[in-house]
């Protein structure tokens, strides 16, 4: 019996706000699973009509699938969260793009019918759980040449990137960095992230005075609002002397959780759920793990194929900022400038940080808040770059276009 194909939209999202990772960063004594937790407890909190033991699946993914972000983390935190034991739930690991793939899987078998409403997110405990902990690498990669040695270290695939367009300087780097602080400084002053950040409750030690308290997380710490060219200037480059990554124009450590709602656009209707985007297409490329920030050119180039679009027909850009460099050379192989307003508007991952795993979710979470300002915005993009080599990337559709508007893109 033939199947239809059946329409995906995204429903809602939610994050939490993101810290730094280590021991003086906002989530050192709390647990990963408990960010996911949250996370999904605010989804069910924010769409009340949805009755739980309606969710089919809840993936959420992490790079570091140890401790606390171990134990099939998909089944683990909707039992915690609350979810009717007869919800079943798996892990899915592409290291920075594990939520975007945790969207793309699960919307894909929603897609053929298997499901009807879906949980995915994803975790990263940075502080708890560094990227490569307790990963065992085959020496075969460099022994054999398979890849460069480089390929093993995210910074220095940026430095290779650098090499690789050598019109991208530092300078712009760190433009484009200080332009990512701003505009992110902006969507918090006009209450464009606040909407769907879940405040955290953490307990802290503050070990120079030995007290301990409990504190409320509601914003993102990562963030330098006021950062300059010359504050950027002047810091180290860690993986290349005399090189052009820093700490200024690249992503940090971080920790943070991120989680949404995603259903077949006729079970979203019949159920009076919002539909904030529909899918269009997806695409995932592999290149050379030594310059794993170019991955969103193929990645994208693929899924806009398969769409039937053009880079032309996008007007909105929601593009992971691993390091300035990695965006920058997207932009360039599309002849988009660097300060072109569809992209990034709310700022990105170089201010509010990237815990690898759960980074997708909040692309498409921004996404969808512009999407619902712009009607006359038809088409966007989010898209980032993966480790070891890859790229990922989402075409969706504005479900509140209006060609009445004038709009094209």
């Amino acid at each position: 019996m033939p199947r239809t194909i059946r329409d995906v939209v995204f429903v809602d999202g939610v994050r939490t706000p993101f810290g730094k990772a280590g021991p003086k960063g906002i989530y050192h004594e709390t647990r990963a699973d408990d960010l996911v937790v949250k996370a999904i407890r605010e989804l069910l909190r924010r769409n009340p009509d949805l009755d739980p033991a309606r969710i089919d699946e809840v993936a959420i993914a992490a790079t570091t699938q140890i401790g606390d972000q171990g134990l099939t983390l998909g089944r683990t935190a909707g039992i915690l969260a609350g979810l009717p034991q007869s919800v079943p739930g798996y892990s899915i690991d592409r290291m920075c793009a594990g939520a975007l793939t945790a969207v793309t899987s699960t919307a894909g078998s929603i897609a053929f019918g298997a499901y009807d409403v879906v949980v995915a997110g994803g975790v990263e405990h940075m502080g708890r759980h560094p990227m490569g902990e307790g990963v065992d690498p085959n020496p075969r990669f460099v022994s054999e040449k398979l890849v460069d040695e480089s390929a093993l270290f995210m910074g220095m695939t940026a430095e290779n990137l650098h090499d690789r367009y050598p019109q991208i300087t530092k300078v712009r780097a760190d433009a484009y960095a200080v332009r990512s602080q701003e505009k992110a400084a902006k969507a918090y002053a006009n209450g464009k992230i606040q909407q769907d950040l879940v405040p955290i409750s953490v307990r802290n030690t503050n070990a120079e005075v030995g007290e301990t308290g409990w504190g409320l997380v509601t914003a993102d710490e990562p963030m330098r609002p006021g950062t300059t060219m010359e504050s950027l200037a002047g810091l180290k480059t860690p993986f290349r002397a005399h090189g052009r990554v820093t700490a200024g124009n690249a992503a940090g450590l971080n920790d943070g959780a991120t989680a949404s709602l995603l259903a077949a656009e006729d079970v979203a209707r019949e159920l009076g759920l919002p539909v904030k985007m529909r899918l269009v297409s997806y695409a995932f490329a592999g290149v050379e793990p030594e310059v794993m920030g170019y991955g969103p050119i193929p990645a994208t180039e693929k899924a806009l194929a398969k769409a039937g679009l053009t880079i032309d027909d996008i007007g909105l850009f929601e593009i992971n900022e691993a390091f300035a460099v990695q965006v920058l050379a997207f932009l360039d192989h599309y002849g988009i400038a660097d300060d072109d307003a569809r992209v990034n508007q709310y700022g990105g991952a170089i201010a509010y940080g990237h815990p690898l795993a759960s980074s997708g979710v909040r692309l498409m979470t921004q996404l969808a808040r512009q999407f619902e300002e712009q009607p006359e915005v038809r088409y966007g993009v989010t898209t980032m770059c993966v480790g070891f080599g890859m790229g990922a990337t989402v075409v969706w559709e504005n479900p509140h276009f209006d060609k009445a508007d004038g709009g094209s893109k």
